[in-house]
């Protein structure tokens, strides 16, 4: 039977992995040939089948509930109702919708809609709105948040902009509780900290600033201020405890068996703190791993502590196959083998600390091959955080949140211990900003399979028991997932990245021996492309600084990012077309027209028009030849900039053409196109913009002159070489099955 469930597991799992779903009818020959097999020897691959056939056609039900292709980007009435707890940031309020209805068109169950500058918005309430939608689109890049397998695992069909509103009937239900329980903790004085007690109480992070985030993620301590399996299992744990302690004195009643009270009280406190959540996926996922312990505690002891682990995985995945395409799913049940692994064959008891102190350390090895391959910062500081802050929260901030929000009706008492909590996380923040500022989290690079296949081995074999040969050796099978080379380019060649960052700029360049940023990408509120996707790319590549980062100019969506960048990695120098414009920490530069110089025999020149009256004109251009074939990056110059640049002394034919200011009309004359004479133009931009970039008049321009046009909307971040003359590869163009070609 276990090798049943094991095969069952797996076939639900193999979907994270296929580059696309199999036809309805295979997965209906799948079907009608796993449960022939399972009256066979060959039942195993039968549940395998099954698991499959599952796991596939709930993620088709997902993608086939998507907008219609023939409405994104349309504009619509709707009718439909706010679920779950709206976030407030940087006075954008984002929610989601469901039960919408227009008379138009048929739309996905569920959206999740941004209004910019909107007004309060409650769970349960009713809205009349007018919405700009879009299928699910995210940004691809080399190492960097994969927002579209998130909408899909969340089973969001469409998102949207709210262009104006009216609200049709008041809050009601589950949702409203919610929000308004939402609305009296974070109106309680508590430090400060107000919006991470309601992170605590109620799963909503939309309270914490970019800022908590970031302190969090370098101290490897994001999951404490969110409701997780953690949070769920302390809870039932304290209550199964309490009933265990009360039988144990003589003061439970005998007419009551402790045990069945104690698991049914467990899971009761368990389920009501889900509800608090909106048991959203991973709090199910919670909910159903806590019951199946106890399950396992009551009647299955005999069977062993993995048995519960691989039920708990089937069942999660059975109820949502699309869980596994998110990293917290795989964190969280890795987090609970590793446990098993270390604590369930163990000889005698250990003291607390002594189990607190081997938890910390064994989870940041164990944990550490699934952080590589999801490419997820890894903190160096977070066993010694975690040592803290985990019995501090668990012990002491979360009993006070709770009990403190189930008294809020009782005057001052509960005001208090809300007030109580708020200090201890208080104190908790003030000493993690020391441990992150002694040792910040470092992003792994891409690993090839054989290094992360030696740090898998190397992690399972110093967790295996004591008298285990070679397992301390195993150690030193991590050292190349963590000390692997920069790949080397030969001289004369240059390695070229074109990011996607939506409505901005960000190239890098590199040689053998250097690195160059052409740009950093926008920066819109708290989502700041330069923390968010140009440095984790650039770690991605193993590149630990920068020789120069180039700023075109200094509007928002080239230079938003460039802080973030410096403050994340050494930067030698910084070049701007607008060096007073830029921020005075950059210490920028200004562009010296008719600069050039040569790393490792690749040649870079740059270019400024002096008499520019605008900072598009004064966009810095940088040309950079390899191996006789040459990449002209233009800014957001226009036509005159085009015509002074024609006009000037410089060797302008150039292979492969950056489309000036995104495509814009005002950009790409025709006699500019001819006297580059390129064969491929890349433009930027992001998708369904509000500027109408690319220009269509400027695309004809383009295959009129038989340009070949790569844009990052279409095909995600582009990577050539230069100095090879080959075709670029776009990564959207790499198979992922939810992803849209």
């Amino acid at each position: 039977m276990r090798t049943g469930m094991l095969a069952l597991a797996l076939g639900l799992l193999a979907l994270r992995f296929l580059p696309s779903l199999p036809p309805g009818w295979l997965l209906l020959v799948a079907v009608c040939v796993g449960l022939a097999l399972l009256f066979s020897r060959l039942y195993p691959l039968g549940f395998f089948l099954l698991g499959l056939a599952w796991a596939c056609g709930s993620a088709q039900s997902a993608l086939d509930d998507r907008l219609d292709p023939q409405l994104d980007g349309r504009t619509l009435w709707l009718e439909g109702r706010v679920v779950g707890l709206p976030e407030v940031s940087g006075g954008v309020v984002r929610f989601q919708f469901e039960e919408a209805r227009s008379r138009r068109a048929e739309l996905p169950k569920k959206m999740r809609l941004a209004w910019h500058g909107g007004p309060p918005v409650q769970g349960g309430e009713r809205w009349r709105v007018v919405v700009n939608l879009k299928r699910p689109h995210g940004l691809v890049n080399p190492q960097s948040f994969d927002h579209e397998a998130w909408l899909l695992a969340q089973r969001i069909g469409a998102t949207g902009t709210i262009k104006s509103g009216e609200r049709l009937s008041p809050a009601t239900g589950l949702g409203s509780w919610r929000d308004s329980l939402r609305q009296h903790l974070l109106a309680v004085p508590a430090f400060q900290r107000e919006g991470a007690i309601a992170a605590l109480v109620l799963g909503d992070g939309s309270g914490l600033s970019a800022g908590d985030w970031r302190l969090l993620q370098h101290t490897g301590t994001v999951h404490l201020m969110v409701i997780s399996g953690q949070h769920i299992a302390l809870l039932a744990g304290f209550l199964y405890a309490l009933v265990a302690l009360l039988a144990r004195v003589g003061a439970w009643p005998r007419r009551w068996p402790w045990l069945p009270c104690a698991c049914a009280l467990a899971l009761s406190g368990a389920l009501v703190y889900g509800m608090l959540a909106g048991f959203q996926v991973p709090v199910r996922r919670a909910c159903v791993m806590v019951a199946l312990v106890l399950l396992w505690r009551m009647r299955f002891r005999h069977l062993g502590a993995w048995w519960p682990l691989l039920l708990a995985l089937i069942v999660v995945l059975l109820l949502e196959p699309l869980a596994s395409l998110q990293a917290g799913f795989w964190l969280s049940f890795s987090a609970v083998a590793i446990l098993v692994l270390v604590f369930g064959g163990r000889l005698g008891a250990w003291g607390w600390w002594r189990g607190l102190t081997r938890a910390q350390w064994t989870m940041a090895i164990g944990l550490l091959p699934m952080m590589l391959i999801l490419g997820l910062p890894v903190s160096s500081s977070g066993p010694l955080a975690n040592l803290v802050a985990v019995p501090w929260v668990g012990l002491v901030v979360v009993p006070l949140a709770l009990l403190g929000t189930l008294l809020l009706p009782v005057p001052v008492v509960g005001e208090g211990l809300l007030w109580l909590a708020g200090g201890a996380l208080h104190l908790l923040f003030e000493l993690l900003g020391v441990v992150a500022g002694w040792l910040p989290a470092w992003l792994p690079s891409n690993l090839p399979l054989w290094a992360w296949l030696l740090a898998a081995a190397g992690a399972l074999l110093f967790l295996l028991p004591a008298g285990v040969p070679l397992r301390l050796p195993g150690l030193a099978l991590l050292l190349p997932a963590l000390l692997l080379p920069t790949q080397q380019l030969d001289d004369g060649r240059a390695d070229v990245w074109v990011l996607d960052v939506g409505q901005g700029l960000a190239v890098l360049v590199r040689t053998r021996d250097h690195s160059l940023l052409y740009d950093a990408g926008p920066r819109f509120g708290d989502f700041d492309t330069g923390e968010r996707i140009v440095l984790p790319s650039l770690r991605a590549m193993n590149l630990r600084r920068l020789d120069l980062m180039l700023l075109s100019h200094a509007d928002n969506d080239h230079v938003g990012g460039a802080a973030a960048i410096k403050a994340g990695m050494p930067v030698a120098r910084v070049i701007s077309g607008e060096p007073m414009r830029v921020a005075r920490a950059l210490g920028a530069e200004a562009c010296q027209s008719g600069q050039s110089w040569q790393w490792n025999d690749v040649t870079f020149r740059l270019w400024q028009w002096q008499r520019a009256s605008s900072g598009n004109q004064r966009s810095c251009v940088l040309q950079v030849e390899a191996g006789g074939e040459r990449l002209l990056l233009t800014g957001d110059i226009d036509i005159l900039a085009e015509r002074a640049l024609m006009q000037a002394d410089f060797p302008l034919a150039s292979q492969w053409l950056l489309a000036p200011h995104h495509g814009s009309r005002t950009s790409s004359s025709r006699a500019f196109i001819d006297a580059v004479a390129p064969q491929h133009a890349l433009i930027t931009r992001g998708r369904h913009n509000a500027f109408g970039h690319p220009h269509p008049q400027v695309l004809e321009r383009y295959r009129a002159a038989g340009v070949e046009v790569h844009d990052t909307a279409l095909d995600g971040a582009l990577h050539l070489r230069l100095g090879e003359h080959a075709a670029p590869h776009g990564l959207r163009r790499e198979p992922r099955f939810w992803r849209e070609k």
